[in-house]
């Protein structure tokens, strides 16, 4: 049995992702023979990825590349952008992929078939990334054309829902993520108040709320040149939070 890796209690929660059924039996055998992991599902192309990454939240996803439909690089770009991400792990037959993988911040690109001190060795980076990320100050997965761009919570004023995606206005611009407002609500609802269906502000920089020509409510915020609308339902709310 492999030795359980500091500082990961219960060892990490890995989902397996392949369309191959061999592939994915041979890795969960594979993770079935550690005491550091544990296999908590599986799926067979990134759609189902992404639904079970969502279900099960695993702290790492072995990846294919090769998929129908979604394929690994961007159903891992997806999962990226996302609060919290897990650690993705590369698993494929073609080594062409591993500029992709890095540039997609993967901590291990592993070339089938995979042995199993390699499948250690990755485990033990991604179990390293999770502990960096447990004491590190709490950020957001931003795309930035082929960047990736981590986007402190601290320095975020304002959320506002637009269409798919929810626009980040933060100290150094605006970025584009995929998570929802309402899931970025439930994870850091004590630092963000919201202000209307499609808008949460930072609670600490609400700085005043006016009325506008139109008749229409809105919040100053500090360091942001965007005067969000505050709806009649949240108007008793943002009055308490400024009297506080």
């Amino acid at each position: 049995m492999a030795g359980t890796l500091l500082g990961v209690t219960g060892g990490l929660k890995v989902l397996v992702v392949d369309d191959e059924t061999p592939a994915v039996r041979r890795l969960e055998r594979l993770l079935s023979a550690r005491d550091d992991a544990v296999c908590v599902g599986a799926a067979h192309n990134g759609e189902q990825a992404l639904d079970a990454a969502a279900r099960l939240r695993p702290d790492v996803v072995l990846m294919d590349v090769e998929m129908p439909g979604i394929d690994g690089v961007e159903a891992a770009h997806r999962l990226q952008s996302q609060t919290s991400p897990p650690a993705i792990i590369f698993v494929t037959a073609f080594e062409r992929y591993a500029v992709d993988a890095f540039d997609l911040q993967a901590v291990d690109y592993l070339v089938k078939p995979v042995r199993a001190e390699r499948l250690g060795q990755a485990l033990e980076r991604a179990a390293a990334a999770k502990s960096r990320a447990s004491t590190g100050p709490a950020t957001l997965s931003a795309r930035l054309g082929e960047r990736l761009l981590a986007i402190r919570v601290a320095d975020i004023r304002l959320l506002q829902a637009e269409d798919k995606y929810t626009c980040v206005h933060h100290l150094g611009g605006e970025a584009l993520i995929e998570d929802s407002l309402l899931s970025l609500e439930d994870r850091f609802g004590d630092r963000f108040l919201r202000v209307h269906r499609s808008a949460l502000v930072s609670r600490r920089h609400l700085r005043a709320l006016f009325r506008d020509e139109q008749g229409h409510d809105r919040v100053e915020i500090d360091d942001c040149p965007i005067q969000p609308e505050v709806s009649r339902r949240n108007l008793a709310a943002v009055r308490r939070a400024l009297q506080s």
